[in-house]
Parts: structure tokens; C-alpha cells; sequence
């Protein structure tokens, strides 16, 4: 039932159905048994579903207030009319209660909490110092290489193209550790001036390193010295009369001057920071992220985070900073033109995820003030775009709900599809739509196993019973509506696979394909219908449906494409235990092909370089006793 996550603090799971109370929730008895310590409390509907999650300096003294003659808002009012029970998990102080708080919102985003759904980490620029010639990547995820990360970079667009002007100015290598070892000659990079060469010889590791240092200098923000190295290095060369290098590091010095003035806004003053802007307009809110490294700013992301009517900008900064840093690096300096409630909490329950001391501060002068001026700007200008044009995610749940005749505005749509090629390597889509709009981080592909070729009933059983099941088990929200890529038989199988998780209360939809596959001319199937029904090929209700198909259609395609591609890829010889890379490339160049592998007796196999004669046994056993035919 709970864990230990890796603050140490505790993480519970959302109870089985079977485990949900049996008798009437009884308010007051409940609070009877609250004490006076920090914690959290969860709030859930009768059929299990958390509704809301809160934190508490005093459990008992903030659990009866929701219960007490109080002017409350509709939004809360609301909730009190679902509760079904509550559960409180008690913390030894405060900040705790706030971490575990965001890990809980995080993890099943609570209809009536504040929601960032943002899950997606930055990508960071790696100079990974691990072996003798560092080379330059992307990543994203921890940091638990050797070397240097640079960022966050808010688009992956902005590292690419930094990345390009890097190799152009450092030539720095980008491939692969194992491509890197065994090369016998440059590859394209090196032909185009993007590589130094150092697989093959052709920098020594003493001027690469000099080259690495020069990169880190000038990510690090010293720029300076990074060109005046380059500048000595030019002349120096000069100086011997080697033009050809005096004009290889003249190019490097045009091409650095070119990423100082396209990758970064100089700005004075040094020191990493996040600046986060708030601004409402029309009950929508916008917070603008931008991000500051070395006294450099590396742009920014708009987020829109969900939340009720009429909430403070205290409260939603609040609940925005502590699930925006969960599981992501946190500058030792927060700017913020909104104090969070609870400021103290906030930064001690950042600084406990850190491991080192930060500062929440609303700036008042000097660059931190322009910076943050700045991201007023850009947050206002993100704000009027989406009010401007509308949130097209909530129009088309909003379209859903009069469809389908849902009492309340859905908060999930999923759509199934399956992909095969003649029954070869099918794959299962789900992809997820909320009001924000595409939900990516919640997409979901399935390899399926143990189904007859080509049986796509099964298939769509196995994909809604793993999905599913998986939500049910780790407590993750369920959806309002499911769309299946299909007919009657399929949506069937769909039911029958939520019957037997004991799962009801989700809107089933079947789109078939109608007369010769054209778009238009589908048909809807739900269960509760005693007709299919066709819509006219303009109704705004079928073109979000063909919109949600398509998206499912594309990703479920995609993911098989990738599956068929790597199945095809793989060779018979990496099913055989003891044949890795290399003596599957020594018996390939040995034998001329897996033809003559397979017709190779046991001495003919052990003539190969790291083939034994144990080895060579199991070769020949592996095709042999499988009836394998040449």
C-alpha cells in the first residue's frame, strides 16, 4: 500500500476497489480521530477517485474547517458534495507535508487541485568527460554522467542549432562511444568541418582538450577568454607560418561570434536563476518561465496551469513552483513577481529536493528587475495569443459533453488503435486529450503478445485491459470517454476487458470505417445506442472525432513502424548466448553470410577468431536441433 520515494517521504497508492468503506462516511467520528501534526489529507469520491489533496499545518484545525458554517466558494461547495471519505497522512513538519503534497498532485491529478500538466524535463548540453576525448550531446533526464550540463533549454530547436554552431567553432565529436572505437576513417562530420577527427588521429588528445576547455569557458559564460584563446592560438600559428590552422581557428573565432549573439540575451550581472511571471487575464492564468545560466538568458516556456474559479495568485504560484521542480534541477535563486503562500515552506521544501539552500525573492532593482520585466512581457503576449484564439481544448470537450450528453465537462478522452502488417509486430496506441489539448506525456503504445495474427478483436481486449488495469492499479485518473478504432465487434472487446476490471462509468465510442474508407462517412457505434449513427461529414462533433482517430492512428503506426524496423534488424545470431557484436561480425566476415553460418559444421565454426569449442557447439546446436533450413 505506500513506499518510500526518494525524499523519503511516504507515497500511498489509491486503495482497490475492494478495499473502498462499505459503511456511510461519518464526518464527525472522522474528525474525532485527527490530531493537531502537519500532514496531508486526501479527499476521494465514492468510487474511489481522489478528488482533492491539501496540505495541512494542523490536520484536525484544516480538515474541520471544510465543515464548519463557512462561506464557501461553488468550486468547493462542489467537492464537499462528492466527498466519499478522506484519508490524512501525518509528516513530521510542514515542509515534508508540502512535498509529499506536490508528489501526490503530480502523480493523480486531482480534478480540484491546481494542475501543471508540464511532465515533459528540459534538455540540457552534455560534455560528457568520460573517456579520453569528451564528446558533446543532448540530454535530458538526471544528471548522473561525468562532465558538464548546460541548460535548461526550453526548446530542443534552440540546443540543435546551438549544437551546430559549436561543431562549427570547437569541432567537437558527437558520436557514439561505440561508433567512436571502432572506426577506420573520418566520417561525414570530419569532410565537413563539423569534427576534428580524433577517431582516427588527427587532433591529438592535448590540443582536443584544449579545445573542450575552450567550450566549457565559453558556456560557462566566460566568452572572453574563450575567444581571446582562440585569438593566441590563431597567431601563433601565424607566427610559424601554419595558415592552414591560423585559418581554421580565424573561422572558429567568426563562428563563436555568431553563437554569442544568436544562442543568448547579454544581460549584466552573473548567477543562475528561473524567473516565473504570473499574469491573469479574463480567469485564465499564464506563468512564463525563463531561464537564466551564467548571467545569460536561454529563453523560455509559457504553461497555463488548470485550476478553479477565482483563485489567488498566491496560491496558484504555490502550487505551481513546488510540481514544476519535482524531478527537475533547481537554481540556488527563484525570482517570482507573485510571493507563493507559504514562501518560507516553499523554498525549505525546494531546498530540501536540492540539496542546497534557495532563495525565492521578488526583485525590486537592477538586472533581476529587468529580467523579470522581461517575463511579465512574454507572459502577457502568451496570454493574449490564447485568449485571442480561443482554447480550442476546452471547445472540444465541451463538444464531447453535448455529444455524449455527459452531465459534467470530461476531463480525459483516450482513443485506441491497432497496427499491423499482416499480422506482423502489432502495436497499440492510446493516445489522451484533456482541455489543455493533446496530452503527449500520457500517450501510451502496447507491444502485443500471445494474439493470433491479424486478430484485432483480441488485440484491442489486451490493449484496453493493460491500459486500464495499469490506471486502477497505481491509482492514475480514468478517463470519461474511450474512442475505439473500429467496429461493433471491437468495442465489445473493449467492454468486455473494462467488465472484467470491474471498471464502469466510462463512455465506450467505436468509429468504423464506412463505405470504401473515405473520410466522412463513419460510422459511431456505443453500446448504449440502439442504432449506429452518421454524421454529416462538417459537423464539428466528427472532426474532433476524426481528429483524436488520426493522432491514435499516427502514433500507433509509428510505434509499429519503429517494432517491424528493429525485428527486422535483429539477426538469428543474437538469440545464441555467448555471441555479442563482435563475434557476430567475425563469423558474418568469416562465413560470407548467415546462409553458410547455418551450413558450417562445428570445426568449420571454431576456425573463427573467439569461437571455442563449446561455442561452436551451441552455434551449430541452435540451428540444427530448431530444424532450421538453409
Amino acid at each position: 500500500m505506500s513506499g518510500k520515494d526518494r525524499n523519503g517521504s511516504v507515497d500511498l497508492f489509491l486503495p482497490d476497489v475492494e478495499m473502498l468503506p462499505e459503511a456511510p462516511f461519518d464526518v464527525r467520528a472522522f474528525l474525532r480521530t485527527l490530531g493537531s501534526q502537519p500532514g496531508i489529507y486526501q479527499m476521494f469520491d465514492p468510487r474511489g477517485r481522489i478528488l482533492y489533496v491539501g496540505k495541512a499545518r494542523n490536520l484536525k484545525r484544516r480538515v474541520s474547517s471544510y465543515f464548519q458554517k463557512n462561506r464557501h466558494t461553488p468550486k468547493t461547495r462542489a467537492m464537499l458534495a462528492q466527498i466519499g471519505w478522506i484519508e490524512v497522512i501525518a509528516t513530521h513538519t510542514e515542509t515534508e507535508a508540502l512535498v509529499l503534497e506536490a508528489q501526490m498532485i503530480k502523480r493523480h491529478q486531482p480534478p480540484y487541485n491546481i494542475l501543471l500538466r508540464d511532465d515533459k524535463s528540459y534538455p540540457y548540453l552534455h560534455i560528457d568527460t568520460g573517456t579520453g576525448f569528451p564528446r558533446m550531446t543532448l540530454h535530458r533526464g538526471p544528471q548522473r554522467g561525468d562532465g558538464y550540463y548546460f541548460g535548461p533549454y526550453p526548446a530542443v530547436s534552440a540546443l540543435r542549432e546551438s549544437m551546430v554552431l559549436l561543431q562549427k567553432a570547437f569541432r567537437l565529436r558527437t558520436c557514439e562511444d561505440a561508433i567512436f572505437h571502432n572506426r577506420s576513417r573520418a566520417c561525414l562530420h570530419y569532410q565537413i568541418r563539423r569534427c576534428s577527427g580524433p577517431c582516427v588521429g588527427h587532433i591529438g588528445a592535448d590540443e582536443y582538450g584544449e579545445d573542450v576547455r575552450s567550450v566549457v569557458r565559453f558556456l560557462e559564460g566566460k566568452s572572453d577568454g574563450a575567444l581571446n584563446s582562440l585569438q593566441e592560438r590563431m597567431m601563433a600559428a601565424a607566427g610559424v607560418q601554419d595558415y592552414e590552422e591560423a585559418a581554421r581557428r580565424r573561422d572558429q573565432i567568426a563562428a563563436l561570434s555568431t553563437l554569442q549573439e544568436r544562442q543568448y540575451v547579454v544581460q549584466e550581472g552573473g548567477g543562475d536563476f528561473d524567473v516565473h511571471a504570473a499574469v491573469q487575464e479574463g480567469g485564465q492564468w499564464c506563468i512564463f518561465t525563463g531561464f537564466i545560466r551564467h548571467g545569460r538568458q536561454l529563453g523560455g516556456r509559457a504553461h497555463f496551469p488548470q485550476h478553479g474559479d477565482g483563485v489567488k495568485g498566491s496560491d496558484l504560484m504555490a502550487a505551481f513552483l513546488v510540481q514544476y521542480y519535482a524531478g527537475r534541477e533547481i537554481p540556488g535563486n527563484l525570482l517570482v513577481n507573485i510571493l507563493p503562500r507559504g514562501a518560507a515552506s516553499i523554498a525549505n521544501a525546494l531546498g530540501h529536493w536540492a540539496e542546497h539552500r534557495v532563495l525565492l525573492e521578488y526583485p525590486q532593482r537592477g538586472p533581476r528587475k529587468r529580467w523579470m520585466g522581461m517575463a511579465v512581457q512574454n507572459a502577457e503576449m502568451a496570454l493574449f495569443q490564447r485568449v485571442r484564439n480561443g482554447s480550442s481544448g476546452r471547445r472540444r470537450m465541451v463538444l464531447m459533453q453535448e455529444f455524449f450528453g455527459l452531465e459534467r465537462l470530461p476531463a480525459r478522452v483516450e482513443c485506441f488503435d491497432i497496427s499491423h502488417t499482416r499480422g506482423e509486430a502489432p502495436t497499440a496506441s492510446c493516445v489522451v486529450f484533456g482541455e489543455a489539448g493533446a496530452l503527449r506525456e500520457d500517450y501510451r503504445r502496447f507491444n502485443l503478445r500471445d494474439i493470433q495474427p491479424g486478430d484485432d478483436y483480441a488485440a484491442m481486449e489486451q490493449a484496453v485491459f493493460r491500459r486500464y488495469g495499469r490506471l486502477r492499479r497505481e491509482g492514475l485518473p480514468l478517463p470519461d470517454i474511450v474512442f475505439i478504432d473500429g467496429g461493433p465487434a471491437q468495442v465489445r472487446r473493449a467492454a468486455s476487458a473494462l467488465e472484467s476490471l470491474g471498471i464502469s462509468g466510462i463512455r465506450l465510442c467505436g468509429i468504423a470505417k464506412g463505405s470504401g474508407r473515405r473520410p466522412g462517412l463513419e460510422w459511431l457505434h456505443v453500446p448504449e445506442w440502439q442504432h449506429p449513427k452518421q454524421l454529416p461529414d462538417d459537423d464539428p462533433v466528427l472532426l474532433v472525432i476524426q481528429e483524436i482517430r488520426d493522432e491514435a492512428h499516427r502514433f500507433a503506426i509509428t510505434g509499429h513502424r519503429a517494432r517491424r524496423r528493429k525485428a527486422r534488424q535483429e539477426s538469428e545470431l543474437d538469440g545464441i548466448g555467448g555471441i555479442g557484436p563482435k563475434r557476430r561480425m567475425a563469423l558474418l566476415r568469416a562465413f560470407g553470410g548467415l546462409r553458410r553460418i547455418k551450413e558450417a559444421g562445428v570445426d568449420d565454426l571454431q576456425r573463427v577468431e573467439g569461437i571455442q569449442r563449446e561455442l561452436a557447439q551451441r552455434i551449430y546446436d541452435h540451428f540444427h536441433e530448431r530444424g532450421v533450413r538453409p
